[in-house]
């Protein structure tokens, strides 16, 4: 056996042997913690208070085969199928990007910006895993919550966390990028937010392999040639069907903030405003529109 006896300590010992060449020792205990707490039903509470936790020889194969994945660069979320953002859990896999910290903060300011007593109509553009959808009605649970993607297979994903997390969004089959929505009236919602692919193909060789290999491209790359496409096409939606004074919310590419704010104003919109994520780059956009 890889371990010398069946206990949590052991399983420990063997995530540090073998992930430290590769993972802080910060991130290896986060691994261990939380597949511990996932194999084992466990709360972190129970990591505290029971010292001698026994484990199976299924529950090792498991461990070792986390381990494994984990040495092949595949990101934990995905391994361990889901992730936590803005106090739900989110079911995640290869259907759609990993939930980001960054987005968690272009929530935030969502939520700071409308009034939570309205009933407020929200569509959230590029969906992915819904997360931003979802959190938002958690949080907003007089609002009318939408959400569009043209990947069938995130939608699946998305509509699984809905259901699992008991949250009324409706989801829709719809490309970001035509400008014929059939889905929306003509100044009707309150608010579009979105998290569209925004990298440029060049940026690729300066990708971690746990992303590029894993993670899907079409919800990552823009071409070279045209990086603002969906800000473009998005806000001309939005120009379309939101009501007057409604609200644009992007989450950005940090080296074409001005470049994307400069796109959104000279497509007819006010208060065009971007904001530093906590590491101090430009990743989120708001805007009003007339």
């Amino acid at each position: 056996m890889f371990v010398h006896q069946n206990t949590a300590d052991a399983v420990k010992s063997y995530f540090i042997d073998r992930l430290n060449q590769k993972f802080s020792d910060r991130e290896i205990i986060t691994f261990f913690k939380e597949s511990l707490k996932k194999r084992l039903k466990l709360s972190e509470a129970d990591l505290f208070l029971q010292k001698d936790i026994r484990v199976s020889e299924s529950d090792l194969l498991f461990f070792r085969s986390i381990v494994k994945r984990l040495q092949n660069q595949e990101p934990f979320q995905y391994i361990i199928g889901e992730t936590f953002f803005y106090d739900l859990t989110i079911r995640c896999d290869v259907r759609a990007l990993i939930p980001r910290p960054e987005t968690e903060e272009l929530v935030d300011w969502v939520m700071n910006t409308l009034n939570s007593k309205n009933q407020n109509v929200i569509v959230d553009m590029c969906t992915g895993t819904g997360c931003i959808a979802l959190a938002l009605k958690s949080k907003l649970t007089n609002s009318k919550v939408f959400a569009t993607d043209f990947s069938q297979e995130a939608l699946a994903l998305a509509k699984k966390n809905a259901m699992l997390l008991n949250l009324g969004v409706d989801f829709i089959e719809e490309n970001a990028l035509l400008n014929d929505s059939e889905n929306f009236e003509i100044n009707s919602l309150d608010t579009i937010v979105s998290n569209p692919p925004y990298i440029p193909m060049k940026d690729k060789s300066q990708m971690e392999k746990n992303v590029l290999d894993f993670e899907p491209h079409m919800a990552l790359f823009v071409s070279d040639e045209n990086p603002l496409i969906f800000y473009r096409a998005i806000t001309e939606k939005a120009n379309s069907l939101l009501k007057p004074s409604g609200y644009l919310f992007f989450e950005i590419h940090e080296e074409y903030g001005v470049q994307t704010k400069e796109l959104v104003e000279s497509l007819g919109f006010d208060e065009v405003e971007l904001k530093l994520d906590l590491q101090g780059k430009h990743r989120m956009l708001r805007a009003k529109k007339k």
